[in-house]
């Protein structure tokens, strides 16, 4: 048979002996959080006041009236005067694509500034995700410690000393031909003209386009080289 009609409004716990309460809660001996002292106070007034905030907060998102339209018009605010540049991530050989946002007008005697990097959505590799080292580019670039010129340290010396492009290529050529022609093997023990330059090594760059790395591979090879590497090695 049923039992008896419950009475509207009263909790079926009330009546129990096992349970206490405490200044219109319910406390449940053994099961701390529930009608404690650490749980919020809030009577049925107050909690229907919460419920129907958040149904009116919830429908309204789902209307359209969501803080995405205000956020992107922020970010562009933030990018509206850069210049966009796009490039490639110099860490690995994955060769993820960036975009740069410049800060400067291109004038003559402003220094552009680079603000904001992120992944190139269109980059056929990474299609806009970066890894955290990409995504940390800009502390390398601001870095006060980046090497920013070409420099020497002469021999004997224990001092770094900065010189030009053009003085830095012509050592480094002149310092390659100087091995090569001391270095050069012609011929092999058979007489077999083989043109090696063994004691030289070539380093390319794993983040060059396929037209920068063949032309890389053909400069060398025509010189003799057989240590030839790539940077994604490493």
């Amino acid at each position: 048979m049923p039992g008896p009609p419950r009475m509207a409004g009263r909790c079926p716990l009330a009546d129990n002996p096992r349970y206490v309460r405490r200044d219109r809660r319910l406390f449940v001996p053994g099961f701390p959080g529930i009608g404690d002292d650490t749980t919020m106070d809030m009577n049925r007034r107050q909690f229907f006041r919460v419920s129907g905030a958040g149904l009116a907060a919830s429908s309204l998102v789902a209307l359209g009236f969501s803080p995405t339209a205000a956020l992107a018009e922020t970010r562009s605010f933030k990018l509206a005067r850069t210049t966009e540049t796009r490039s490639i991530c110099p860490y690995c050989s994955v060769s993820c694509g960036m975009i740069m946002y410049t800060l400067g007008d291109r004038s003559k005697n402003v220094t552009p500034t680079i603000v904001h990097v992120e992944g190139d959505p269109d980059h056929p590799v990474n299609r806009g995700t970066l890894c955290p080292k990409g995504a940390g580019v800009m502390d390398m670039i601001q870095s006060p410690n980046r090497v920013l010129y070409p420099q020497v340290r002469e021999p004997g010396s224990n001092e770094w000393k900065r010189i030009s492009w053009d003085e830095a290529l012509t050592r480094v050529a002149r310092h390659m031909k100087a091995d090569r022609d001391a270095n050069l093997v012609k011929t092999n023990d058979k007489g077999v003209t083989v043109n090696r330059w063994n004691t030289t090594g070539f380093l390319i760059s794993s983040a060059a386009s396929n037209e920068s790395g063949y032309l890389a591979v053909k400069m060398a090879r025509g010189l003799g080289m057989v240590a030839l590497d790539t940077q994604a090695r490493i």
